[in-house]
């Protein structure tokens, strides 16, 4: 029975990775999503204040601050969840480069060539 319990352990332990992997996923999902809408609140502002200065003015204070609160809120959230999403991976042992690299690999560094004395 000592070769049942130890495949018993082994599915166990690759259900937990899996769903580590899964939870990390969705983490990472949510972080995304959360700096995207924070992306979206910082342009928003811009716009309002490139409108009120095109028009010859100033934003509205009431408008400023309700856009200004909305981008801190959006921020403060997208923070948390990179913050959640970067513990999760240091329990997991992966860092930001394991995740980054499996996802999407980079782009090549182009260097520029060395001047000549010509």
């Amino acid at each position: 029975m000592a070769i049942w319990d130890k495949v018993k352990q082994g599915i166990d332990k690759a259900g937990k990775a899996a769903q580590d992997v899964f939870d990390e996923g969705k983490l990472r999902l949510d972080a995304y999503r959360a700096r995207e809408q924070a992306d979206k609140a910082a342009e928003a502002l811009g716009y309002a204040l490139f409108r009120a200065a095109a028009a010859g003015g100033e934003l509205a204070p009431d408008a400023r601050e309700r856009l200004m609160a909305a981008l801190r809120a959006q921020d403060a959230e997208a923070r948390r969840l990179e913050t959640v999403l970067a513990n999760a991976r240091a329990a997991n042992g992966t860092s930001a480069e394991d995740a980054s690299s499996s996802a999407v690999p980079a782009a090549p560094v182009q260097q520029a060539a060395p001047p000549t004395d010509a």
